[in-house]
């Protein structure tokens, strides 16, 4: 089995790759455009930052995982993926500290300015007077969207500097936030009037692109700071801009929109230019802890993936199925009994949704265990009883 990695990764890890029996080609550089003709007949794509595109998907006609070493799968044509049955996995939580340290970072960075002291001290100049003006973050109110792994590991950070934590969340994260002694807030915008930093670690998914826009800025504090580390999507960067200019709002990114997709580029970004502004390079993920330990789950996903057949961390299964009733097919343990139950499914054309079989110990029955779209006519389930050498008893319940 054949795997191309597509993107920079620890030498030690690809010798794990390599320890599976897998055939390794390492292909750090490779650009979008690069990789239909190099994944073009590899079973496993392993990415980081390269985007996995249609194009990708379709030429490689062996393809049959596609790990993202990453939290996100933004960078993955998803759909067409599923289209053509490949997994897709990701690593969620592997690089949640590494981001949790940057976006401390940027707001301590944002709070005393500390690029613009040291530009003024590279160039020769001493200003303490205007340094010394700095707020402070205890007694502050940190707004985090989104508690996954990142947001609750921002949140256990800035508890350590006394802040004060509100959060908006959507799911089970919810009931989380009060355990963890976080004030919930209702809407977004409850979030950004209460907030004196907001701070964002949701997915860029097609919902969330520009969630923050004129309507959230505009209900932030005057002098308050907005920091992204997530998706460049997920804010207007021309509301961003027009916000820093006009409610003095100050800002920390390590994600733009649009960004380069090389590790050298060069970078005119309007919001750069500003003086409220501190910036990385989309590092958030990028130490060597958080980098091994993604990479040590790709190695996890594959191993499994190996024996099972399946990850069990796919992220395109469907989970909500479309099967209205089980047919339950208990049966001998032979060669073509499933075969034959499934030729007299196919005659009375209904499709198979979904299908497990389990066997009993010793091998001598199973019991079959077949997920249909609608219920089967009472033909159907005779015609398989009547396979008397093969059936032991056939039942139908609702899904």
């Amino acid at each position: 089995m054949r795997v191309v990695i597509a993107d920079k990764f620890p030498e030690n890890y690809l010798l794990e790759f390599r320890s599976l029996g897998l055939e390794v080609e390492y292909r750090p550089e490779a650009s979008a455009t690069e990789l239909p003709a190099i994944a073009g007949d590899c079973e496993i794509l392993v990415v980081r930052s390269t985007k996995v595109t249609r194009e990708t998907i379709e030429a490689a006609s062996r393809l049959q995982l596609v790990i993202r070493a990453g939290a996100g799968i933004d960078t993955i044509d998803v759909d067409a993926a599923s289209a053509r049955g490949i997994y897709v996995t990701n690593c969620p939580g592997k690089n949640s500290v590494a981001v949790a340290e940057l976006t401390v970072g940027l707001i301590l960075a944002l709070d005393r300015r500390i690029p613009q002291n040291t530009a003024d001290l590279r160039d020769g100049q001493w200003n303490k007077k205007e340094y010394s003006k700095a707020d402070g973050l205890k007694g502050k109110t940190l707004g985090i969207v989104g508690l996954g792994a990142i947001g609750q590991a921002v949140a256990q950070r800035a508890a350590a500097f006394e802040m004060n934590l509100v959060s908006y969340t959507l799911g089970p994260h919810l009931d989380l936030a009060q355990e963890l002694g976080i004030v919930p807030c209702a809407t977004l915008f409850e979030l950004a009037e209460r907030s004196d930093i907001v701070t964002v670690h949701i997915p860029g998914t097609a919902d969330n692109r520009g969630l923050f826009g004129d309507a959230f800025f505009a209900r932030m504090k005057h002098g308050a700071s907005f920091v992204n580390t997530s998706r460049g999507s997920l804010h207007d960067t021309a509301a961003l801009e027009k916000a820093m200019r006009e409610r003095n709002l100050r800002v920390g990114l390590d994600v733009y929109n649009p960004e380069p997709e090389g590790g050298t580029a060069t970078f005119d970004h309007p919001l750069c230019k500003l003086p409220g502004f501190v910036g990385t390079h989309h590092i958030g993920a990028s130490t060597e802890q958080a980098q091994n330990a993604i990479a040590a789950e790709a190695v996890r996903i594959c191993r499994e993936f190996i024996k099972l057949g399946q990850p069990q961390s796919a992220v395109n299964i469907e989970r909500a199925s479309p099967a209205k009733v089980q047919l339950i097919v208990r049966h001998y343990d032979r060669v073509g009994v499933l075969a034959s139950v499934l030729a007299i499914v196919r005659k009375y054309g209904l499709n198979v949704e979904e299908m497990t079989n389990t066997i009993f110990a010793g091998a001598k029955a199973a019991v079959a265990t077949i997920r249909l779209a609608s219920a089967p006519p009472l033909a159907m389930t005779t015609e398989i009883e009547d396979l008397k050498d093969q059936i032991i008893q056939v039942t139908v319940k609702p899904f």
